[in-house]
């Protein structure tokens, strides 16, 4: 604590010893305390010493993981990824417009400029509790950081489709492609927790969503499978992952994270894509997303997916957009996947890939 109060806060040792002053304060400093921080006074927090791991906060075992996707860039990205994240909104068209929402919230004394690259976000330009707002409270806007919002729009979910957001979670990107289907077609949000299922449910009610069911997945033996086979336009598969590209929100889960969750996580997400894929009709798409920054949960697995499952090719995510969107692409169209990035764009970071069933094949 002393030495972060001198090297980040630059507080003096004569201003720390004023501290015992009070009657209730610490006890005051010790000659050796003095000395200790005496050495450090004036001096910057970091040391060109330092190892780029320390510099950055992350464990050294992912430097080399991390560096294989950045390259020369990675120095960049982890210092993005240590910076605040953004509060930002996802506007419930389902009840609301854009910038109605903003002039609503701008009525509630909270500023908010458009996001960037979602045509449905607003970002908060202060930091506060958004969800004692009428315009929350009401369903008319949803906490949704803007990558996020891009995963669901690059989903391409439309009305009258048949859709299944199979990692569904809480319910954040469901409520996006119940927004996306204008609240028509059939929408089903499955999850193997029921606590989760029911917050989503109690999130759908507030939004006005009425077109969405939930399923609880019951491991290899649900017969529900069976039946949903082939019959989905759309799957979006959001898959479980270390969250390397959410350290910005969490950021004492980089210290959480060991080498073997990322062997347990790619082991679920291959089971899952196998799983999912089953459920796509001929002529349908799956969306494989994560959070994660690791190509060992992002390329890496897709490539073992097609590999395994020649029925599916990939849609360049910049078409996928332009079908869904209607906008310019402003990503980077080397790639057929889309990358996101703290650094980059400003969201947490995400990989999408959008793989389509040929007409003609069944699994």
């Amino acid at each position: 604590v002393l030495a972060y109060l001198v090297l980040v806060e630059g507080r003096t040792i004569a201003a720390l010893a004023g501290l015992s002053r009070d009657d209730h304060g610490p006890a005051g400093l010790s000659q050796e305390e003095r000395d200790m921080l005496a050495t450090m006074a004036g001096r910057p927090l970091e040391h060109s010493a330092m190892p780029r791991w320390v510099r950055c906060e992350l464990p050294p075992w992912l430097e080399g993981p991390l560096h294989a996707c950045f390259g020369t860039a990675l120095g960049h990205e982890l210092v993005a990824l240590n910076a605040e994240a953004p509060l930002d909104l996802r506007v419930n068209t389902l009840k609301t417009a854009r910038e109605e929402a903003r002039a609503l919230l701008a009525a509630e004394g909270i500023e908010s400029h458009p996001t960037p690259f979602s045509p449905v976000g607003l970002r908060v330009v202060n930091r506060v509790d958004i969800t004692t707002c009428p315009p929350f409270r009401e369903g008319l806007v949803e906490v949704q950081d803007e990558g996020s919002q891009l995963v669901a729009l690059l989903t391409d979910a439309r009305p009258g489709q048949a859709v299944a957001d199979y990692c569904a979670g809480a319910g954040g990107k469901t409520l996006a492609l119940a927004a996306c289907m204008a609240n028509r077609g059939r929408l089903i949000a499955c999850d193997i927790s029921p606590g989760r299922l029911e917050r989503a449910a109690r999130r759908l009610r507030r939004a006005g969503v009425y077109n969405v069911t939930s399923h609880l997945l019951e491991g290899h033996t649900d017969s529900w499978y069976k039946r949903a086979r082939d019959r989905f336009d759309r799957v979006l598969a959001d898959v479980p992952c270390t969250g390397t590209g959410t350290w910005r929100r969490n950021p004492d889960a980089r210290w959480r994270l060991q080498p073997e969750d990322v062997a347990e996580l790619t082991a679920r997400q291959a089971d899952i894509l196998l799983r999912a894929g089953r459920l796509v009709r001929p002529g349908g798409r799956l969306i494989y997303a994560t959070c994660s920054l690791l190509a060992a949960e992002n390329e890496t697995q897709v490539e073992r997916f097609l590999a395994e499952s020649p029925a599916f090719h990939p849609v360049p995510a910049a078409s996928a957009w332009a079908g869904s969107v209607g906008r310019l692409w402003s990503f980077d169209s080397s790639s057929p996947f889309l990358h996101l990035t703290p650094a980059r764009q400003g969201t947490d970071g995400y990989f999408v890939a959008v793989l389509e069933k040929g007409e003609e094949h069944g699994m």
